[in-house]
């Protein structure tokens, strides 16, 4: 078995589309509509249409998907101009900052309110 990755749910898929896409810079592998795969793996599904394939019908109620139990993790560099391209775009958790084991992190929420990580490469660490 292999796990390939999560799919969070979102709202309005054009909206997170242009958000992934535009303002974090993932380019767009495929299309579907209401499913949208990005080059790195990651995946984003419409909500209500998602809701009705696995359960058969979509959920009643309509607040947002994320609930602060999930993040999204992603790695870039350089971080330093990635945080400042995006920052005044995005509800910060908070801006960079150096984790214990070394990382230098910011987070962030996407429109849907989910948790989104965005670190520098793990790999660095080991060769500084």
């Amino acid at each position: 078995m292999r796990f390939v990755n999560p799919i969070p749910f979102v709202r309005d898929i054009s909206i997170s589309k242009a958000f992934y896409g535009e303002k974090l810079g993932l380019a767009i592998k495929q299309d579907f509509g209401d499913f949208v795969l990005f080059e790195t793996g990651f995946a984003i599904h419409e909500g209500k249409s998602l809701e009705t394939t696995v359960w058969g019908q979509p959920s009643v109620g309509s607040g947002a998907y994320g609930r602060q139990n999930v993040l999204l993790y992603f790695e870039h560099d350089p971080l330093d101009a990635l945080f400042a391209r995006i920052a005044g775009h995005v509800i910060l958790i908070h801006p960079i900052e150096t984790q214990p084991w070394g990382q230098r992190v910011f987070r962030f929420y996407d429109p849907d309110g989910h948790a989104i990580e965005i670190g520098e490469p793990l790999d660095q660490l080991s060769s500084e």
